[in-house]
């Protein structure tokens, strides 16, 4: 039986806790500055609601305290652990980046070597700056004909460890922004049998309990820790996510010590309930919300592959190296065949027809569907795709060809090299130096190249590449890229 059938998943703990306190009326001499709403700006107002407003404190005796929970934020957790089939699952009020941080410096030490996916979020180099880790990158498979990169594949996680036989973990990144799931349950047996943790960064994955049609989620799998986006395709509010841990190979109060240290002291309660109250939606509803997001994604997928010129890939591109499952609810359209980019068909569905999509790349946009979502929004983004197909066909364009750099050398750090002294040079002419900051187009937020590497030829075509098709470039200091930052000292 699901936790979601247990009778005390039907309670919301941190919502009804602040309600009480709200209630309760005791004239307040304690923070938050706004008093309850009675200070706060007419716009604060109309921006929270009034009951939004006399609920927004902490700290109270009643309301638990985040850092060492016993009452209503400890039962929480408890029962969004019940949800998601872990032994322990934290609360996260700045996202799944502090979740993956957290999961990172709970796992690692410093010269610690860890496996990580090329294709990581941003995250994972922010948590390797923390904890002071020794990153081994493994290339993911690339679809060519998708232009996206895929997921690892368990040959590639064996060559990695038998190269790096004193790994301490594997991270994986599950499923991919495109929602192409990678072989885990494999993966996680061959990291194991190695003595290695499974830690995976499952931001977009949050909602796979919900559907036996969706890929299994990564607990399921057999992770050892799994960060997720609540908010990303549940029902918190941004910026809030979930840490779950299942017991024996991690050490739990490590976990605990990290989670206390990356977070605030002064929790926003309102971010803790929408995660409360996300998993009871989830208890109650979450198998017929998510179950219509599954079909409704299925329907329209069948509607786009009948428009000339549009392309969405799905399950057939599935049981090949790096993709064993597909999250059917993330719906990569393919623009070539207009003679668009996708950066050109986000502009024109943006301000002309009022669709705005997750992501675009050199030859696609992303849709997602989630649990929120009905026939009128599927009908209205099918009517704006035909329309796009119809008006906005170009003459054929020679297509772009994408392809994976190769990972470049590792010479330093990126810890020791995010504290190096540094100097702009020319992009084109930092052939050969070492960079001293991220370069990554957003979204997806993928490095391109790490703190700490070597700029190769191969980047700087990749790099050029991407910004010819419009693309934003997010980590650099020359928001241009004119210029990049790179470590001043000769490194032998």
């Amino acid at each position: 039986m699901m936790a979601a059938e247990s009778g005390h998943q039907s309670r919301a703990p941190i919502a009804e806790a602040m309600q009480a306190y709200a209630r309760d009326g005791a004239l307040a001499f304690h923070t938050p500055g706004h008093k309850q709403g009675k200070g706060a700006h007419m716009l604060l107002r109309r921006l929270i609601t009034e009951e939004g407003l006399r609920e927004e404190v902490s700290l109270m005796e009643e309301l638990d305290d985040l850092h060492e929970p016993t009452m209503c934020i400890r039962e929480a957790q408890e029962l969004a652990a019940e949800l998601y089939g872990a032994d322990a699952s934290y609360f996260m009020i700045n996202g799944t980046t502090g979740a993956i941080h957290a999961m990172l410096m709970a796992s690692l030490q410093p010269g610690d070597t860890v496996l990580i996916p090329r294709n990581a979020h941003r995250s994972i180099l922010g948590g390797l700056i923390l904890c002071g880790a020794v990153p081994v990158f493994i290339q993911p498979e690339y679809a060519s004909e998708l232009g996206i990169a895929m997921g690892i594949t368990p040959a590639a996680v064996r060559r990695a460890i038998r190269e790096n036989p004193s790994a301490k973990a594997l991270v994986a990144v599950y499923p991919t922004y495109y929602g192409v799931a990678a072989d885990l349950q494999t993966i996680a047996a061959i990291v194991h049998a190695h003595h290695m943790l499974v830690l995976v960064d499952e931001a977009h994955g949050a909602h796979l309990r919900f559907s036996d049609a969706l890929p299994k989620q990564a607990l399921d799998c057999g992770a050892d820790m799994v960060a997720q986006s609540t908010h990303k395709l549940l029902g918190s509010l941004t910026q809030t996510s979930m840490l779950h841990v299942r017991a024996g190979r991690v050490n739990q109060e490590r976990v605990r010590v990290a989670v206390s240290l990356l977070q605030s002291t002064s929790p926003n309660y309102l971010l803790l309930a929408s995660l409360d109250i996300a998993r009871l939606q989830m208890a109650a509803e979450g198998k017929i919300l998510v179950g219509r997001a599954v079909r409704l994604a299925e329907e329209l997928r069948q509607e786009i592959n009948a428009v000339e010129g549009l392309w969405c890939f799905g399950q057939e591109y599935m049981n090949t190296p790096g993709s064993a499952a597909l999250d059917v609810t993330k719906l990569t359209v393919q623009v070539c065949g207009l003679g668009l980019n996708g950066a050109e068909a986000e502009h024109i569905l943006r301000h002309r027809y009022g669709i705005q999509c997750e992501l675009a790349d050199a030859y696609n946009v992303l849709f997602i569907l989630s649990m929120a979502d009905t026939e009128k929004e599927t009908e209205a983004l099918y009517a704006a795709l035909q329309t796009l197909a119809a008006k906005h066909r170009t003459d054929a364009k020679d297509r772009v060809i994408i392809s994976l750099p190769e990972v470049p050398p590792l010479c330093i750090l990126p810890r020791k090299a995010s504290f190096s002294a540094s100097k702009p040079v020319g992009l084109m002419a930092s052939e050969g130096c070492v960079a001293a900051e991220a370069v990554m187009f957003y979204p997806p937020g993928i490095p391109v190249i790490y703190p700490g590497e070597k700029i190769t030829a191969d980047i700087l075509a990749y790099v050029q590449t991407m910004q010819r098709i419009g693309l934003k470039v997010v980590g650099p200091q020359d928001a241009s890229l004119r210029t990049i930052r790179v470590i001043e000292a000769k490194i032998r």
